[in-house]
């Protein structure tokens, strides 16, 4: 499959220390903003019951799932805390004239 870069949103629509949803093409998508002004990217939807993670608690490099407090690294995608036990995929970010871009599989 060939990777396409989406522009998923501009970097002003994302606080530092945040994340937003960004939808496409029938997949549900998180970009985050870090403390130190980078952009990351991952599945939408929590591993353990399929919960929206724009909707939680970004604290450094941590999600917080909002319905049962999951934890995933979002840098790595890892699950850190129960009952989320199964990693998020995590995609590749680049920053274009302002604008984040996920790198996804078409």
């Amino acid at each position: 499959m060939a990777q396409e870069w989406i522009k998923a949103c501009s970097v002003d629509d994302i606080d530092e220390e945040d994340v937003i949803r960004f939808d496409f093409d029938g997949a549900t998508y998180a970009i985050y903003r870090s403390d130190k002004d980078e952009f990351f990217a991952t599945d939408g939807l929590c591993t353990h019951e399929r919960v929206h993670l724009a909707d939680g608690l970004v604290m450094r490099d941590i999600i917080e799932c909002p319905k049962h407090n999951g934890r995933f690294n979002y840098q790595t995608g890892r699950a850190k805390g129960s009952p989320a036990c199964v990693d998020l995929r995590t995609y590749a970010t680049r920053v274009v004239d302002g604008d984040v871009y996920i790198a996804l599989e078409r």
